[in-house]
Order: structure tokens, then C-alpha cells, then sequence
């Protein structure tokens, strides 16, 4: 039965983007740039946050461990 429910929802989002597709006409592919686009963006803003976050924590826990031993 599951797996039916998935067909079944699969099958209205895909009808639903043919009949947007039909209305948007031209300009969709305008829309798809934009959607898929924004998302980059916003995925590599994400990222790209992560990832400073995370070299801001190692730089921190280096030199807390740095603070007790005497360099040469």
C-alpha cells in the first residue's frame, strides 16, 4: 500500500509540473534557472559558514593546547 501512496504522489507532482509547464511556456526555463539558482546559493553560503565555523573552532582548541607547552 505504501508503495502505491508513492506512485500516487509522484504521479500528481508530475502532473503538476507538466501543467505548469504548459502555463509558464517560454519563460519556465526562467523560473527553473532561478529556483535552482537561489538554492546554490544558499547551499554554499551554508557550506561555506560550516566550514568557518569549523576552522574558527580548531583554531581555538589550538591554541588553548598551545597556551601550556613552550614552543622552541
Amino acid at each position: 500500500m505504501r508503495t502505491f501512496l508513492h506512485f500516487l504522489l509522484f504521479m500528481v507532482i508530475a502532473a503538476a509540473v507538466i501543467v505548469l509547464a504548459a502555463i509558464l511556456g517560454d519563460v519556465g526555463a526562467w523560473y527553473f534557472a532561478w529556483l535552482i539558482g537561489t538554492t546554490m546559493i544558499v547551499l554554499i553560503s551554508a557550506a561555506g559558514a560550516a566550514l568557518l565555523d569549523a576552522q574558527e573552532e580548531h583554531a581555538t582548541g589550538e591554541r588553548a593546547a598551545g597556551d601550556g607547552q613552550v614552543r622552541t
